[in-house]
């Protein structure tokens, strides 16, 4: 069994590597936030504990490599956009590895969002594979705005052996969000 320490990060990168095209600049963001010395923010980032895989790999190469890094991953971190939904490929694979396969818990991680009360509200915006997993409760999930607080708590606590409360419309109590200095929407 692998050494399960990881935090996988999944995104919509809508076919390019470009920042500005897709939500790559919200995995770039959350690797800044670890790179700051003068900030408690720290997560191991299952990317970065295999070897780098070119863009013009085969799809096979992509998901193995892919597998080997959710495998070692004690939990995962679902960026949410405005299209991730339309992602048919990459997204739906890492969902459905991650719960059906590797049975981490998903941090899910809307961008845009303030405090998270009701997650129905939220559907629109979820990919099929999550719906999937959603409806038929298979999926462990903690659904977040996209903010530094809120990520770097769900990514130190919640873990495959630690798994939300809640099945998967786990949410944050109204007190968290205060200590945060989070609105409650």
């Amino acid at each position: 069994m692998a050494y399960r320490n990881g935090t996988y990060v999944a995104f919509h990168a809508n076919g390019t590597n470009v920042p500005i095209e897709s939500d790559i600049k919200y995995y770039n963001l959350i690797k800044a936030w670890c790179g700051k010395d003068d900030d408690c923010f720290s997560i191991v980032n299952s990317h970065d504990k295999t070897a780098a895989v070119r863009d013009s790999s085969s799809k096979e190469t992509l998901r193995a490599s892919l597998k080997v890094r959710l495998n070692n991953s004690k939990n995962m971190i679902l960026i949410i956009g405005d299209t991730t939904k339309d992602d048919l490929d990459w997204v739906p694979f890492e969902i459905e590895y991650a719960v059906d396969i590797c049975k981490i818990p998903i941090i899910v991680a809307y961008l845009g969002a303030e405090g998270i009360r009701n997650v129905r509200a939220m559907s629109s915006k979820w990919p099929p594979a999550l719906t999937k997993r959603i409806d038929n409760g298979t999926a462990m999930l903690i659904h977040i705005p996209f903010k530094k607080e809120p990520i770097h708590d769900a990514a130190s606590y919640f873990t495959h052996n630690n798994p939300p409360k809640g099945g998967s419309v786990g949410i944050y109590s109204d007190e968290a969000y205060k200590r945060w200095g989070i609105a409650i929407q």
